[in-house]
């Protein structure tokens, strides 16, 4: 089996609370980094009575692979244990050496219905291409966040996103560089602009890379999930997740990092 086909098995299992399933495809010590759910593979399986009593169901949108981590992006529903009716999630797996579900990152956010790009946060190209070009992209894409995110180079945005085409899913934000340059101008104006501090993760799959960065939003730290779509060396689409670092009422201190 692929990383793809075990991730995919295993999270199946999850839904359907196939405890046996499970046990067969992780590891008794699976690393949990959701700040809400037990460490442990026993721990995290007492909590499956509260997904099924809730009715929760997941549908996997987007699943890459690069070596042994496997990304996802997926919509949660009925996933009241996680905040809200309906949530938007990107999820990353590590999978081992001998094949077995070791580790688990991801972030959350509530699913809007209304966007400014009229855009929904999910939708779009799903299947990479541009294979070869993986790690050409992740480098990009890390020189992006660098300058433009964390502020090295702002100047140099052109040089990252296509003028022509930029497709955005945040909610928040329209279409294309005028939609970047006007959500800036307000969240300046407001003095809440997004501040990246450091990049903690770059993963990618051909033209898709995601990147996992660390900073501030709101008066908050927050961890952010970024996925780009590449074409010809430029960011041509763009998905998020945003979520708050919580430092209270945690079920583990394995933090949303430590990759």
């Amino acid at each position: 089996m692929t990383n793809k086909e075990i991730v995919g098995t295993f999270l199946g299992a999850v839904l359907k609370a196939d405890t046996a399933t499970m046990r067969s495809y992780a590891n008794t010590n699976y690393i949990q980094h959701n700040p809400f759910i037990p460490t442990g593979l026993e721990p995290f399986i007492n909590m499956l009575p509260v997904l099924q009593e809730n009715g929760t169901t997941a549908e996997n949108v987007r699943m890459f692979q690069d070596g042994n981590y496997v990304f996802m992006h997926n919509i949660w529903r009925n996933a009241k244990p996680f905040g809200a009716e309906e949530m938007v999630s990107f999820d990353i797996i590590r999978v081992d050496e001998n094949g077995k579900v070791a580790e688990h990152w991801d972030a959350m956010t509530p699913l809007v219905k209304q966007t400014a790009s009229g855009r929904s946060q999910t939708d779009g190209p799903t299947s990479p291409t541009d294979l070869d070009k993986t790690e050409a992209n992740k480098a990009i894409a890390k020189k992006m966040v660098e300058d433009i995110l964390m502020g090295k180079n702002p100047g140099k945005i052109a040089d990252y996103i296509s003028s022509e085409q930029y497709d955005q899913h945040n909610p928040q934000i329209k279409d294309g560089l005028a939609g970047i340059g006007e959500a800036v101008e307000y969240l300046s104006s407001q003095n809440n602009m997004f501040q990246y501090t450091k990049i903690h993760k770059v993963l990618g799959e051909g033209n898709f890379v995601l990147t996992v960065s660390e900073g501030q939003w709101n008066g908050t730290n927050n961890v952010f999930y970024d996925l780009l779509r590449f074409e010809n060396g430029k960011a041509v689409e763009h998905w998020d997740v945003i979520q708050p670092i919580p430092s209270e009422g945690l079920a583990n201190n394995n933090g949303m990092f430590g990759f």
